[in-house]
């Protein structure tokens, strides 16, 4: 996808006619809003929704031919997303694009009606967001990222790469729904693992800064980044101090470990929205995501940076190398 054509897409009709009087042209012109927490210049938010607008394409939907597609991002603190959840419901659009728990939440404290598929969610049940996975039951239906098991595996693996880890500081949302979940998971696999654990929230770049540096004082640490949508905001600012602290680390995504990180272990954050997109053109054609199963993840991707591990003294277990899908060298 061109440049431009991706500026004007998320710069909403910057470039092009006011999308009120686009979709005043003709009847047939549907309207597809899309709420996500990457800012507009986010290279992973970028590669997430152009894959989304490609498969749309595929499925005969063009944008600004038949389809307007609204899109709004950098929603990460609570208190702004919300005014940009009710603004983008208040257009009344004909399904959304929904880019994680809390976006879904607060799309659905604004209505219960307009369609929502999305992407990245943990354990949508739980939350509240659907009925059941097979059978959702409301406005809201899409794919799940893992469930909350997945974070003892972070741990697990974590102890393999850096045995001498005695102490792990977690970092997660706990304003998301899932950061509890995902907390505990980590905390009931921790004694037997004879690991202390301390969770750090993100709030903003200075607590991130100071709890790390407090937690560094002390020897045997290590790092664990949950899918935070926070912890994701400060990912740079994170991936500097777990280097300059000497922290071994695990994250839930492989894009931490392509910009430096020691490990990750999760699924595929960019396929989510590509079948997000056959969903959106099955309810665009009149299907109801009350009727549409949550789809899970059937993949899960262990990345390893050697060169990381390398830097940091760490000597990687031969079978740890072996079992990886993608060793970064």
């Amino acid at each position: 996808m061109r440049q431009r054509e991706f500026i004007t897409l998320i710069g909403g009709a910057a470039a092009a006619w006011p999308i009120m009087a686009l979709a005043q042209q003709s009847e047939k012109l549907r309207w597809i809003g899309i709420l996500h927490d990457y800012s507009e210049t986010d290279p992973e938010g970028r590669t997430q929704i152009g894959a989304f607008r490609d498969e749309l394409a595929k499925l005969g939907w063009i944008d600004r031919r038949n389809v307007v597609i609204d899109f709004q991002s950098g929603a990460v603190e609570a208190e702004r997303l919300r005014p940009i959840a009710r603004e983008l419901i208040e257009k009344k659009p004909d399904v959304v694009l929904a880019a994680g728990a809390s976006i879904v939440a607060a799309l659905q404290r604004v209505s219960h009606t307009v369609p929502i598929v999305f992407a990245n969610v943990t354990d949508p049940v739980g939350g509240g967001i659907v009925a059941s996975l097979a059978r959702p039951g409301g406005n809201a239906t899409g794919f799940t990222q893992f469930e909350f098991g997945i974070s003892a595996k972070w741990l697990e693996l974590l102890k393999e790469i850096a045995p001498e880890i005695k102490r792990v500081a977690v970092i997660r949302d706990p304003a998301a729904r899932s950061g509890g979940g995902q907390l505990g998971a980590i905390q009931g696999v921790a004694p037997s693992l004879g690991v202390d654990v301390k969770p750090i929230d993100p709030e903003d770049a200075a607590a991130i800064e100071r709890d790390l540096a407090d937690f560094s004082r002390l020897p045997n640490g290590g790092l664990i980044v949950t899918s935070s949508r926070l912890a994701r905001a400060h990912r740079d600012l994170i991936l500097k101090l777990s280097a300059r602290h000497r922290l071994p680390a695990i994250y839930a995504y492989r894009l931490y470990v392509s910009s430096g990180g020691l490990m990750s272990y999760g699924p595929d954050a960019i396929g989510p929205f590509r079948l997000a997109a056959s969903y959106v053109d099955r309810i665009l054609k009149g299907e109801k995501p009350a009727d549409l199963p949550v789809q899970a993840p059937t993949k899960y991707e262990l990345v390893i940076n050697l060169k990381t591990a390398k830097a940091l003294g760490l000597t990687v277990p031969p079978q740890l190398i072996a079992r990886a899908d993608e060793v970064i060298e």
